[in-house]
């Protein structure tokens, strides 16, 4: 533990902490930072390889910086970097060169060494032992590498570095000394093409050099192991590393959370940025992998809380939008993390807040007149009154509550001064209350505050009820936006099928709702789910929501069609998700959203290539094997062929699904909890001390325990478990419609 940061655990101490610079690591409690620097002689240029220019590869990394790798790229000349941790406290570079665009001697390579601006500290180089050694308010600092730097230069920042390159040149040595406050050690890649060193702290100068020879003569760390192989091999890693490098500090609020893109940080949001939205799916994706980790995120989101109830749409060092909210899906996303990590806290913190965002919805975004057929509907709005942000009180304004700004689904509407609201209300936004309040409600029953219970219970029943019959366009077979007017809006997008999120579709609208979503000139085709039909003419625009494919939006979609037992149309979006995703994923890309014409992340400059929700098209085939809902409860899926899963976070363990030569076995913290022969999709799993239950597949087949069986109820039949060897085996009959299964073991 440290003073300055008690709860957080000496293994996170070392990180990639600064958003603007991915290839620096940082011990967050000394402010000690180390920084990848680069000069080209050939170009007089010299790089920290800010993220802004681009010049770094994200490779494989460990979600608490225990192994980071990148590549990087500066005049022409490339090299791949890794950092691990080998010792308690002791952190370790290295680099290969891979490229030469220049005479290896005339780039110069460096690790930079600064103590948060602090005049105060001074480092120490002995130039026989290449040593270079501080110590830090009682802490210790050593640097010792394979190779001796050919010298160490001393200055009095980064900035001061890279202007003696680019004006003084390469064979400047005024500033070669043994002492100063931030040290550069230089090498070049013809005598160090690869090369490693190690920094070790400790209590003392003998204890600080001890602990970083131990980790410069650790053996090299093996690959990080793989989570997903099979199928969907690669998606679970691939939200492992994204969670990873967004994850950072905001040293405005001085906390860690994840954040957007680490392009976006520095330059447009001054320092730190929380989009609503944005940052619970990101606090989703973290759960799979820490539990702490995940309830940050939490917690620097839920500081958007406005005093009137709203959770704001966008705060950062810049700017405040806290007259608008988002797309209120935060209740449904947190459930889902509470059940990933078993956190009961996370109720605690975050229930109350939510249930004040959802009345504030429903008191401040009914702008429809009394006379109009959808009174009492939602829509899009900005509240007057309420800060300063950009845009406030404006049509735009209104539209960045959508999370969908440039959407042509409001092209056509008017934006209505005196209640703050466009003239339409939205099916999105309507669907997703409906959500929000049963996932309140239950929690509400949970903390025995029934009368809170039954008025959001209600309330999502009046709502589901109106979108199925207001909400649905019959002439062209779908739901759509509707004016104030009782005119449908014209545009359609992905939302249109949000209604199945909220179960408010009957079984024929589902059945025209699967028709647009396979038709080729509305969501069909290759590379899915296009943000407008392919057959509205701002579907050529290829601009943000103007027909680009976006993750959420497959994401919640994906959501809908499987609480509409819609698991076959639901494989297929996750299908062509992650194909999607794997199109960039191959170039290290994580895009912000694709051209839905070509699956291209990178065809226009509007699109951030390593932004954090893109790890939600990868979260679909983790979900096609393991999912949660407030409906289905835990599902797992015996998905055909040999694959594995995890471990990852889940059922509030550590859990692990592999599938080999027909049988699917579970296992939390390492201990096997049931395997299977039967194929498809296991609902409502509960696992306990004295047993399991769940609702398995009709078709019949093997459950295959490890302990002993006591009694096993399938439906209201009992079924006679069978000793085989070490295992148990409960046959399962074929039936025709699902039945709870009860198999209570001895504990």
């Amino acid at each position: 533990m440290s003073a300055r940061y008690p709860d957080l655990p000496e293994a996170r101490h070392w990180n990639s902490w600064r958003s603007e610079f991915p290839a620096q690591m940082m011990h967050l409690p000394l402010g000690l930072t180390v920084t990848v620097a680069a000069y080209s002689g050939a170009r007089n240029s010299f790089t920290d390889f800010p993220a802004m220019q681009g010049r770094i590869t994200y490779g494989p990394r460990d979600v608490g910086a225990a192994r980071i790798s990148f590549s990087a790229e500066h005049g022409g000349t490339a090299f791949d970097w890794q950092w691990d941790r080998p010792t308690r406290r002791g952190l370790r570079g290295a680099w290969q060169a891979t490229a030469n665009g220049e005479w290896g001697l005339r780039f110069w390579i460096m690790p930079v060494f600064e103590v948060g601006g602090r005049d105060d500290i001074l480092w120490r180089f002995d130039e026989k032992t290449g040593v270079l050694a501080t110590e830090i308010d009682g802490t210790h600092v050593a640097v010792i590498g394979h190779a001796v730097p050919l010298m160490a230069t001393f200055h009095a920042d980064r900035p001061s570095l890279a202007e003696e390159f680019e004006t003084r040149g390469y064979f400047y040595l005024a500033s070669r000394g043994t002492e100063g406050r931030v040290p550069a050690l230089r090498y070049n890649l013809d005598e160090t093409p690869q090369m490693s060193f190690a920094i070790g702290l400790g209590d003392n100068a003998a204890a600080a050099l001890a602990e970083a020879k131990a980790a410069l003569a650790a053996p090299t760390p093996p690959t990080l192991p793989v989570r997903q192989s099979g199928l969907g091999e690669g998606s679970l890693d691939a939200i492992r590393d994204i969670v990873g490098w967004n994850s950072v500090h905001d040293f405005i609020n001085d906390w860690p959370y994840m954040t957007l893109s680490r392009t976006w940080v520095a330059q447009k949001f001054g320092g730190f940025g929380l989009w609503l939205d944005d940052i619970f799916y990101h606090a989703l994706g973290t759960a799979l992998f820490d539990a702490g980790m995940a309830r940050e995120n939490i917690r620097a989101v839920l500081s958007t809380e406005t005093p009137e109830g709203n959770l704001a749409c966008l705060i950062t060092g810049n700017d405040a939008w806290i007259d608008r909210s988002q797309l209120p899906i935060c209740s449904l996303v947190l459930w889902k993390i509470w059940r990933h990590t078993g956190d009961d806290s996370l109720i605690e913190i975050g229930y109350r807040r939510l249930l004040k965002n959802h009345d504030w919805w429903c008191s401040h975004r009914s702008g429809a007149p009394k006379d109009s057929p959808v009174t009492g509907l939602m829509g899009w709005g900005t509240s007057a009154g309420i800060g300063s942000g950009l845009y406030k009180g404006t049509k735009l304004g209104a539209k960045n509550e959508s999370t969908m700004d440039n959407s042509p689904l409001h092209d056509d509407t008017i934006f209505d001064p005196a209640t703050g609201c466009l003239d339409a209300v939205d099916v999105a936004l309507n669907s997703a209350l409906v959500v929000d309040a049963e996932v309140l409600s239950a929690w509400a029953t949970a903390l025995g505050e029934q009368e809170t219970a039954d008025r959001l219970k209600a309330r999502a029943g009046k709502l589901r009820a109106r979108i199925g019959k207001d909400l649905w366009d019959d002439q062209r077979c779908i739901f759509a936006n509707r004016r104030w007017s009782g005119e449908f809006v014209r545009a359609l997008a992905p939302t249109s099928f949000y209604p199945l999120l909220a179960d408010a579709a009957d079984p024929d609208q589902r059945k025209s709702l699967c028709a647009a979503l396979n038709h080729p000139l509305k969501f069909g085709g290759r590379w899915r789910l296009p943000s407008v039909t392919r057959d509205d003419p701002a579907f050529h625009d290829n601009v943000y929501w103007r027909g680009r494919a976006w993750p959420p939006l497959n994401y919640l979609t994906y959501q809908g069609l499987k609480r509409a037992g819609l698991d076959n149309e639901a494989g297929a979006l996750a299908q062509d998700s992650g194909a999607l995703f794997a199109t960039a994923w191959a170039r290290r890309q994580c895009p912000e959203n694709f051209n839905a014409d070509t699956g291209l992340g990178d065809d226009q400059p509007d699109t951030d290539l390593f932004y954090g929700w893109g790890l939600l098209m990868p979260l679909l085939a983790v979900n096609e094997i393991i999912d949660v809902t407030p409906w289905h409860g835990w599902e797992i899926t015996h998905q055909p062929g040999d694959w594995k899963l995890g471990p990852l976070n889940a059922f509030g363990r550590s859990a692990e699904i592999v599938a080999q030569e027909g049988r699917l076995t579970l296992t939390l913290d390492g201990a096997s909890v049931f395997a299977t022969d039967i194929p498809g999709r296991f609902r409502q799993i509960e696992v306990a001390a004295g047993g399991i239950a769940f609702e398995p597949p009709i078709a019949g087949g093997n459950v295959y325990l490890a302990g002993k069986v006591l009694r096993v109820t399938y439906g209201d039949a009992d079924i006679v478990p069978i000793t085989s060897g070490q295992e148990t085996v409960v046959k399962l009959p074929a039936v025709t419609t699902r039945q709870l299964c009860v198999i209570e073991v001895q504990s």
